[in-house]
């Protein structure tokens, strides 16, 4: 870890050269702040929405109704965090001019027997 005004700070997790407005498949983590549960409690191994956690999910629906280039495939509302797997495809976008790692249309694999890429 590096220091920031004499404070630990943790590097960034983003892919160095990565364009993260490119067409492809993101796994996202969202966390509350604190990490406070407050979006439900877990009772017999079932996820049971807080208000706000319902909340939460309705405003995520929304998300993908208002952005039309943006693909929902999976989530998951935690008590203190949202786990998601989001798909940009962009119909009108000029990809060829993407600078990306996998401008190719590659996959890669993401080290849990999954495999991460792009649309083509």
């Amino acid at each position: 870890m590096t220091k920031f005004k004499n404070k630990y700070r943790a590097e960034s997790h983003r892919r160095p050269n990565w364009d993260y407005s490119a067409d492809a498949y993101y796994f996202l983590t969202i966390v509350t702040q604190h990490r406070v549960c407050n979006l439900g409690t877990i009772v017999n191994n079932e996820m049971i929405l807080s208000d706000f956690g319902k909340i939460v999910e309705g405003e995520w629906f929304k998300s993908f109704e208002i952005r039309k280039e943006l693909i929902l495939h999976e989530f998951v509302i935690m008590p203190n965090h949202v786990h998601t797997i989001v798909e940009i495809f962009n119909e009108n976008r000029n990809n060829i001019e993407d600078n990306n790692d996998m401008a190719d249309g590659g996959t890669a694999d993401d080290g849990d027997g999954g495999m991460t890429g792009r649309r083509t």
